[in-house]
């Protein structure tokens, strides 16, 4: 499976941006990771391709995960963006029965990442 991120950015404290993946084919669970400067890549958000989501804690509420099966694309839609959001965002997909329930760096997909910055 290949991935393609976009929509990464600079964008003031506050602010939004939307980040899309497209797959070159479907897969059970689709989302979103970040690498910050200095620190291991963590889990951000995810969803299946039958609608289930799950989020870290740090973003519930300003962040919304949302998948168009048709295209095989997943969006990161992030609002209230803040300071410590700043990172290299991946897309990640993987097709195992136990992938929603372990969103891990151990994903077997991978997409670039999209630097987002987010300004004081």
């Amino acid at each position: 499976v290949q991935l393609q991120a976009s929509g990464g950015g600079l964008v003031q404290t506050g602010g939004s941006l939307r980040l899309s993946c497209a797959a070159s084919r479907r897969t059970y669970v689709m989302g979103w990771f970040r690498q910050a400067p200095g620190k291991e890549r963590e889990f951000i958000a995810i969803n299946t391709w039958n609608g289930r989501t799950k989020y870290a804690d740090s973003v519930k509420g300003r962040f919304t995960i949302s998948r168009d099966n048709a295209n095989n694309t997943v969006y990161l839609q992030m609002n209230s963006l803040k300071p410590e959001d700043t990172g290299v965002y991946y897309c990640a997909a993987d097709g195992r029965s136990d992938a929603y329930a372990y969103p891990t760096s151990s994903y077997d997909y991978w997409g670039q990442g999209t630097l987002v910055t987010v300004s004081s």
